[in-house]
């Protein structure tokens, strides 16, 4: 902790006497390893003072906006909520958000916080929300089992090498890509399949929301290596496979590479694999040739509050979240990397995440550093959601075209404009 932290935190502290810091985090990590993370959070700002409360709603984030709003309607805004992205921007327009400049200025979060994660955190300027990690979505993670038995000697490093290893791995009879079908996990696939081949596209399409790109000839070449991953590499078993049960295929040797966000680590080793011998992993394949990486973060926002020790509780909250402390044990069980930059990963961290941090840095440096579409970094929640969806009819839909599905994205999304 620093010592402008630590000055926070005995702040606190000495105040307790006369005062209770108190919190109710609204978020949606209701099970498993992020419920976990989540104890441990609520441990720490018990041991600094406060009184820990939390509501946590199961299930996708609509179902967190939603118990949101009910909330702001019966005029209860919660104190801190886990949102991300574009909903932080939406929430900050209200007027509703706490300022943590004052905070946020004490402890150097400018300094040390990944740059791209700025803008998100402050969308007009002023720090309404605190990041917990950074989540690498484009991963490719694999089997070195089936990769050796199939003949293939190392992993792919852009598309036409991933599509060769595939028919190496099709013709041993293994999987090569383990999946399930669902709105979020279609999504990050072929996000990162755009992304891969051709990122000024992918800022164009997915970040700016520009709907006759997703028209163009580029989109139609993405949907081409979607088709062919689908028909062809997929197994009919995706079609009602439970999501966290992919990464599991990769780690049994049932199949050779999974693409899926770096939460893979968690559930990998909460299931017994070791990596280097049950799986390795590496960058997803890009025809560019750098380092690249899609960012995603999950955050806490503050809303305004009357009562004082519920401000103060938004204060000892936010510090705890920001706190080196915090932000290495959250990130060692949750397979992400810390969102300061100034963090060691030499210890107690994966070999994954230290390939992380050191391509979210060569990343930063090349310019090739993207926030995620499809786990809601980007654009607004509506076109996202209509994206997704004609992703995943094109997926649920064997005898579509390419060029039909990008002009059902094209389509959907400037509907919603």
């Amino acid at each position: 902790m620093t010592a402008l932290a630590a000055a926070v935190a005995c702040t606190f502290a000495a105040g307790a006497a006369f005062a209770e810091p108190k919190t109710n985090l609204l978020h949606q990590w209701a099970t498993g390893s992020d419920a976990q993370a989540i104890a441990k959070l609520g441990e720490m700002f018990t041991a600094k003072g406060g009184k820990w409360e939390q509501t946590s709603i199961a299930g996708h984030t609509a179902n967190t906006l939603a118990k949101l709003r009910a909330d702001v309607i019966a005029g209860n805004a919660p104190p801190a909520v886990q949102l991300k992205g574009p909903e932080i921007a939406e929430w900050n327009k209200t007027g509703m958000t706490a300022d943590l400049d004052e905070l946020a200025a004490s402890e150097g979060w400018e300094k040390v916080v990944a740059p791209e994660l700025l803008p998100v955190m402050k969308p007009t300027g002023k720090w309404v929300a605190a990041p917990m990690n950074i989540h690498r979505i484009n991963w490719l993670w694999a089997s070195p089992k089936v990769m050796q038995a199939a003949g293939v000697t190392e992993m792919p490093k852009t598309w036409a090498e991933f599509n060769a290893a595939c028919d190496k791995i099709v013709a041993s009879g293994k999987i090569c890509i383990s999946h399930s079908t669902a709105d979020w996990t279609d999504s990050t696939v072929f996000e990162v399949v755009l992304y891969g081949q051709d990122i000024d596209l992918y800022r164009k399409a997915f970040v700016e929301g520009d709907v006759e790109s997703m028209r163009s000839p580029g989109m139609v070449k993405a949907f081409q290596q979607m088709r062919l991953m689908t028909t062809k590499y997929m197994d009919p078993g995706m079609v009602g496979r439970d999501w966290d049960s992919m990464s599991a295929l990769v780690g049994k040797g049932d199949a050779a590479f999974h693409i899926m966000g770096d939460w893979t680590i968690g559930l990998l080793t909460a299931a017994g694999f070791k990596e280097g011998t049950d799986y390795v992993c590496a960058q997803a394949p890009t025809d560019w040739g750098k380092p690249g990486f899609i960012l995603n973060s999950d955050s806490v926002v503050f809303f305004k509050q009357k009562d004082q020790d519920y401000i103060d509780g938004q204060k000892l909250l936010a510090s705890l979240i920001l706190s080196p402390d915090f932000q290495t044990v959250f990130n060692q069980a949750k397979g992400s990397i810390p969102a300061r930059l100034d963090i060691d990963l030499s210890k107690g961290f994966n070999p994954c995440q230290q390939l992380s941090q050191k391509d979210l840095q060569a990343s930063i440096k090349d310019g090739t550093l993207v926030r995620s579409m499809a786990h809601n970094m980007t654009i607004p929640q509506k076109m996202r959601g209509a994206i997704m969806d004609s992703i995943t009819e094109f997926v649920a839909t064997p005898d579509m075209s390419p060029e039909d599905g990008a002009n059902a994205m094209a389509d959907a999304a400037e509907a919603q404009k």
